[in-house]
């Protein structure tokens, strides 16, 4: 039987990959990236910070175990298109409930499989992130060429972001958490949630009277797509309450913390993705094996004079991992600590953040 190769991919420098489709059919330009987890595909698409991005998955087998409800990060996919080489479409995993496919084309989201993923991922590594379109294998090259030639969205995070607050409650609640939605993954409540923490989830443009006004603990500012210097109204946010709460922010809200502090940011040629970063905690000189997805990081040369004290460095290229104020009880990491998906070292920084909680409440984390 023949090789079905019935879609494409374009990419800005005129390359041309052909593969068979699955999920969605249309077209779609996006910012091609990779990820070089193993696992966890499922969390991998129904992260909101992929908006707008086509996900080149680098392990080889894609959709072998299917999609479980539990483990989505967000009820709504925004993911632009998945990449794999081969896709199984007939899972083998007693929770699981609908196939990758059936997900991908319910929230519009278009596949390909086929395509050599080791010849594109050393292409994004060598020449840098850069717009792609997905679309059917015989659409004219150099229409692709002119699609390519638009501008990228830069609305990723009022996207993404809740339209109106809601609310995730737990039993018998210590601290009560704000939670600035620039696109957050759903495991960061849970974990929020099993400390203890009762979570008021807000949209990205909520505005820091109307946060004092719901009384917090603390403050958490969540992951998200897109340029940090985009989410303004979260900046300002930063920069109204520090000081007076605290405040925990992670990978976004990480760059958003350091930008309101003063310290600056840029894009990274082909960012970090995947589950197995290595980060140094400067701390305690512990390395942690961390999940990380982000596009964007901050300039270490510009932390002088914000206050920012630098904690956590990426041993592959000695980027910022993480950032801490203790005067004003602000801290953040670059990385992933819900691990979702991803390994558990790092999960100790949601009990930083609930002791930074409680000493500003004059007790103990743990009483």
């Amino acid at each position: 039987m023949a090789e079905i190769r019935d879609r494409k991919i374009v990419l800005s420098d005129g390359a041309e990959y052909y593969g068979a489709g699955f999920g969605d059919r249309g077209d779609r330009v996006c910012e091609i990236v990779f990820n070089t987890s193993m696992v966890g595909y499922q969390e991998i698409v129904s992260d909101p910070s992929y908006t707008y991005q086509m996900v080149v998955m680098t392990y080889p087998v894609i959709g072998n175990y299917g999609i479980a409800d539990e483990d989505f990060e967000t009820r709504n996919p925004s993911l632009g298109a998945l990449v794999v080489r081969d896709y199984n479409d007939q899972p083998s995993n007693f929770r699981y409930t609908k196939t990758l496919s059936e997900i991908l084309e319910e929230n519009h989201i278009p596949g390909i499989s086929g395509v050599d993923t080791r010849k594109i991922t050393r292409s994004i590594r060598d020449l840098g992130s850069r717009m792609a379109l997905i679309t059917d294998a015989d659409t004219p090259r150099e229409e692709c060429l002119a699609r390519l030639a638009a501008e990228p969205p830069r609305d990723a995070v009022a996207k993404v972001s809740c339209a109106k607050r809601w609310y995730s409650r737990t039993a018998d609640p210590r601290f009560n958490v704000v939670a600035v939605d620039c696109g957050i993954k759903l495991n960061i409540i849970r974990s929020l949630n099993a400390r203890g923490c009762n979570v008021t989830v807000v949209p990205w443009n909520t505005d820091a009277e109307t946060v004092r006004s719901m009384k917090p603990d603390g403050v958490f500012l969540s992951n998200g797509p897109g340029n940090p210097e985009d989410a303004a109204p979260v900046i300002e946010l930063v920069r109204a309450l520090r000081g007076s709460v605290p405040i925990f922010g992670i990978c976004l809200g990480h760059q958003i913390i350091s930008l309101a502090c003063g310290a600056e940011t840029y894009k990274l040629k082909f960012g970090h993705r995947g589950g197995n970063h290595p980060v140094k905690n400067l701390l305690t000189g512990k390395i942690e094996i961390t999940s990380q997805n982000h596009s964007y990081a901050v300039r270490p040369e510009t932390l002088a004079g914000t206050g920012l004290e630098l904690t956590h460095i990426n041993l592959l290229d000695n980027t910022v991992e993480g950032v801490r104020n203790t005067a004003e009880r602000i801290f953040s990491v670059q990385y992933h600590p819900e691990s979702a998906p991803g390994p558990q070292d790092s999960a100790y920084l949601f009990d930083e953040f609930l002791r930074n909680m409680a000493e500003a409440k004059g007790g103990r984390a743990d009483a």
